[in-house]
């Protein structure tokens, strides 16, 4: 039987390797180029791994080549390779993450044209007083006017010019839509501005990311202030000039804005980004344009190191302490490690900047695996204020800041700042409770107690988005005595509102769910009017607000006491990095409120000294085999019934090892129901990483066979930063 040519195909599928499809065509499609295919019953679009021969009687053919060029270019699809074999998901879901939606979709990999809105040439010679009764109108006519090249609806919605004027403009004739044939973001009436003067700390690591020749990872360890976007800044400054790209990772949508305002404001080069806050059309044109060269700074949270680049320079992992860089479903892998496997294979220098480096990186760093780059003191030259720790067991019942704290914030908006009060907990109080039996309204699909958000008047999961409505009379014992314990943003509001005359200003994820909204208050704060911020942690990282003098920390406790080994370093640094907001431009003060003051850790987290911290970590770490002293890989079931997916794990747990692998579990995870499913977890644990993903294989084979698997949901994550 003679063999015929066919296409191995990559699917986005949850199986491995790719499937074999007839093409007749000549000549064939190139690895990285997407096709269209029959799947079953389905019609999927895939990616083009290879060609093989085949004699097997029953293939089915491609459906469609949608790329007269591959979308992946050698060096991604290889990025791609490398991070399904070390994350042990199939490759067709791998490829299919990195495309923008619309090309998962099988649309066209071609930019979409630009619209921008000018002056027409009747506009140009309106006078002002034609538009004194109409302000907003006057508004737009005077900021096209300073842009005779015409503005996209993006930057005029930045600039807060509505659309209802423009249209109106438009109406009069006196300006126009018209389409920009080069695409977004390769014009833009951005100055360049000089660099600010760098101390010589700065200027140290500044010369040697710039001396940097190849791929040479670097660790920008600076103190929250330290001026860490100006070593950015200046570093990418040669990278720009001899026309090379460079990709700016950040960890939230919400340090995205004011990174791009920062960069914007000193390079005349093209900035874009890559973000889930984009619609699906500009996300894809944003990275045509990287991939195009036509992007020269492109800025994104963790997707967007799977961003093509026409002529890499440099890549830059901002916060990159931060969990959020940690893919937690689906495709589970760390954009941080992927940062620097990139940079390792384009050869280029990478930069990882954060006050509070996780334990791997800093590990690295003394073992000079890493370029130690220390910024030990503030750019300001202001001095970090101190943390004082007050004992929050003195706290009167249902107050949950301390008369000192309330004290503290009116004096400091009575000197004309800022405060925060900092609580990583949303709604108004955690649970409801009854005061005569003591039932608790717990999640009925989860371990978990409902938060009362008293806004909507609801009891909410935070773990599966139920919802409940409040009782009015206790659901075991019938009586009244309904009382909210503990407190969130919500309750922290209105006690502040009540206390104080300068406005509340809370961020949280509820308080800045529309769009623009989050945008809007930033915005506000920086403006510097006395006001108290009460937030969760999307204020602790990234921002600068000049006048913010104080802040207040509350219920930090819970990280230090967490039964999960990088419980101590992830609340460690978000202390820091809360109390780092304060005294960036003046005196500044942190107050810590917490049940256990004597608690070392958190002694060690309030004193600043985050070097001390780690390496009292790094020496438990040690002692235990941990990361970044051992390997860790966990596979998690979840199925209808504890007793099925302990039976799943176990049946793997029975499974021969590689030497030197630790197998330990199964067990019940610590939350052990969620979203109504049981859950169970199997941890494997070795010294070096090879017998570990030797193990891995072994036991994925024997997951994928086993009958047992048609009864629950499974996956494996490799390098877990999340154990409960």
């Amino acid at each position: 039987m003679s063999t015929k040519p066919v296409l191995q195909i990559a699917l986005p599928v949850p199986l491995p390797g790719c499937y074999d499809y007839l093409y007749s065509g000549s000549p064939a499609p190139a690895q990285g180029t997407r096709v269209q295919v029959p799947f079953g019953r389905r019609t999927l679009v895939g990616v083009v791994h290879g060609q093989t021969q085949s004699d097997y009687p029953k293939l089915k053919a491609v459906s469609a080549v949608l790329d007269d060029t591959p979308v992946f270019t050698a060096e991604l699809y290889a990025l791609c390779e490398r991070a399904a074999r070390y994350y042990h998901h199939p490759l067709g879901e791998v490829l299919n993450y990195a495309l923008p939606a619309l090309l998962r979709q099988g649309g066209d990999a071609q930019p979409s044209q630009e619209k921008r809105w000018r002056l027409t040439e009747r506009g140009t010679h309106v006078s002002d007083e034609q538009v004194s009764r109409a302000p907003r109108q006057h508004q737009a006519l005077q900021v096209l006017r300073e842009h005779p090249k015409g503005l996209s609806s993006a930057m005029l919605n930045a600039l807060d010019v509505a659309s209802p004027a423009l249209n109106a403009l438009r109406d009069k004739g006196w300006a126009e839509h018209f389409v920009v044939e080069n695409g977004p973001g390769i014009s833009k009436e951005v100055l360049a501005e000089p660099p600010l003067a760098a101390n010589g700390e700065q200027q140290q690591a500044i010369h040697a990311i710039q001396d940097a020749e190849g791929f040479t990872p670097f660790l920008l360890d600076g103190v929250t202030g330290s001026g860490k976007t100006e070593v950015y800044l200046q570093a990418m400054a040669p990278q720009l000039a001899a026309g090379k790209q460079v990709l700016v990772l950040v960890p939230e949508i919400g340090l995205t804005p004011q990174t791009v305002q920062r960069f914007r404001q000193r390079f005349a080069v093209p900035v874009t980004t890559l973000h889930s806050g984009l619609t699906d059309r500009e996300r894809l044109d944003n990275w045509l344009a990287a991939r195009d060269g036509k992007a020269r700074i492109i800025i994104g949270t963790r997707s967007a190191i799977f961003t093509p680049l026409a002529n890499p320079g440099l890549i830059i992992v901002d916060e990159a302490h931060d969990s959020s860089l940690k893919q937690q479903d689906g495709f589970r892998y760390h954009a941080r490690d992927l940062a620097t496997w990139r940079a390792q294979t384009l050869n280029i220098p990478v930069v990882l900047g954060s006050a509070t480096p996780a334990l791997e990186t800093l590990q690295l760093a003394r073992d000079q695996r890493f370029h130690w780059l220390k910024l030990s003191r503030r750019a300001t030259e202001q001095q970090r204020p101190g943390i004082e720790i007050l004992d929050a067991t003195l706290a009167p019942p249902n107050q949950p800041l301390l008369p000192l704290s309330l004290q503290a914030i009116k004096q400091c908006v009575d000197n004309g700042n800022q405060a925060l009060v900092f609580i990583n907990r949303r709604g108004y109080a955690p649970m409801i409770l009854c005061q005569d039996c003591g039932w608790q309204a717990e999640c009925k699909r989860c371990d978990s107690f409902l938060t009362w958000h008293r806004a909507e008047n609801n009891l909410r999961c935070h773990h599966c988005d139920s919802q409940q409505r409040v009782p009015s009379r206790c659901p075991s014992c019938g009586s009244s005595a309904i009382h909210e314990a503990g407190s969130g943003t919500e309750k922290l509001t209105e006690l502040l509102e009540q206390s104080l005359p300068v406005p509340v200003i809370r961020i949280d994820r509820d308080a800045t769910r529309r769009k623009g909204e989050l945008d809007s208050k930033l915005k506000t704060i920086r403006q510097g009017d006395p006001a108290v911020l009460v937030g969760t942690q999307m204020l602790a990282k990234g921002h600068h607000f000049p006048k913010l003098a104080l802040v207040v920390i509350l219920d930090m406790d819970a990280g230090f006491l967490s039964a999960d080994f990088r419980g101590p370093e992830q609340a460690a640094q978000l202390l820091l990095q809360v109390a780092g907001r304060s005294g960036r431009e003046g005196q500044g003060r942190v107050l810590l409120q917490t049940r256990h003051p004597d608690h070392h850790l958190l002694q060690l987290a309030a004193s600043g000294d985050y070097p001390a911290l780690a390496s009292a970590l790094l020496e438990e770490r040690r002692m235990a085999a941990l990361p970044p002293f051992g390997h860790l890989a966990l596979f998690r079931c979840e199925a209808m019934t504890l007793g099925k997916a302990m039976a799943f794990l176990q049946e793997l747990a029975q499974q021969p090892v590689a030497d030197g692998v630790n197998v330990l579990g199964p067990v019940p995870a610590p939350m052990e129901k969620r979203a109504g499913r049981y859950r169970a977890q199997l941890l494997l644990q070795a010294s070096q990483r090879a017998p570990l993903h030797q193990t891995l294989e072994r036991l994925l084979d024997a997951a994928r066979q086993s009958p047992q698997s048609r009864q629950c949901r499974w996956h494996v994550d490799v390098d877990p930063i999340d154990m409960l």
